[in-house]
């Protein structure tokens, strides 16, 4: 659902709107009919504010709360309250400039993940990721390479989550192995996980890493070239 509030720089009524929707998670855009004439164009209206949903005129002027609940019924899924996703964007956070401890993070990609992958299986944060590599235990890199952009957490072992089952033979037999992709927002381990124990893997060596190389690099953490 793409929402679009039209209006003049000097609308009074502006702010009033969008902190409304604003209150309400809804997301939206602001175009001022000074910086875009195709908008009176194409609609013929010049009202202030004009609030246009999926490119159709749902309110001229301050819309009634009834429109905004409406719109608010219509969200189903937490991705789609998020920022509009780019034309071009990047699952790995990348330097900026020569800096090596400031990132560029795409925030639009994917769709949001739960944090668990099920209901049997532990989710796992930084601190245990660690431990568990200082241990020497197993960690799967459960990207496609397609998807990796050359780097990944120091020590793991890649298998693309779609050759997963058919290489269970290659995890440990003897302890949990962690499993991440690209981040909350990448579904790429949470589906490996689910096709592992829909083949029957006990739930009990699996452990899902949700923050992936998206939390992992923010955070400042060590990466190796694959």
């Amino acid at each position: 659902m793409k929402i679009l509030i039209a209006a003049t720089k000097t609308c009074p009524h502006r702010p009033s709107l969008e902190k409304l929707f604003q209150e309400a998670w809804l997301p939206y855009k602001v175009n001022y009919f000074e910086d875009h004439p195709e908008i009176f164009e194409k609609y013929q209206l010049k009202h202030s504010p004009l609030l246009i949903v999926d490119e159709k005129v749902a309110s001229v002027g301050m819309p009634e709360i009834a429109i905004i609940n409406d719109l608010r019924a219509k969200i189903r899924d937490i991705s789609e309250i998020r920022t509009p996703k780019r034309d071009r964007n990047h699952m790995i956070p990348k330097n900026i400039g020569t800096e090596p401890d400031l990132v560029e993070v795409d925030t639009t990609w994917g769709s949001i993940q739960s944090i668990k992958a099920a209901q049997s299986v532990h989710t796992v944060g930084e601190l245990e990721v660690y431990q568990h590599h200082m241990k020497g235990l197993p960690i799967i890199d459960a990207r496609k390479p397609d998807t990796s952009d050359g780097v990944t957490i120091p020590g793991s072992k890649n298998i693309p989550y779609d050759e997963l089952v058919g290489r269970m033979d290659e995890l440990d037999e003897s302890n949990p192995s962690i499993f991440f992709c690209n981040g909350p927002q990448c579904p790429q381990s949470s589906t490996a996980i689910k096709n592992l124990l829909d083949a029957g893997y006990p739930a009990n060596r699996i452990l899902y890493y949700r923050g992936g190389m998206h939390d992992w690099i923010t955070l400042g953490l060590p990466l190796q070239k694959i």
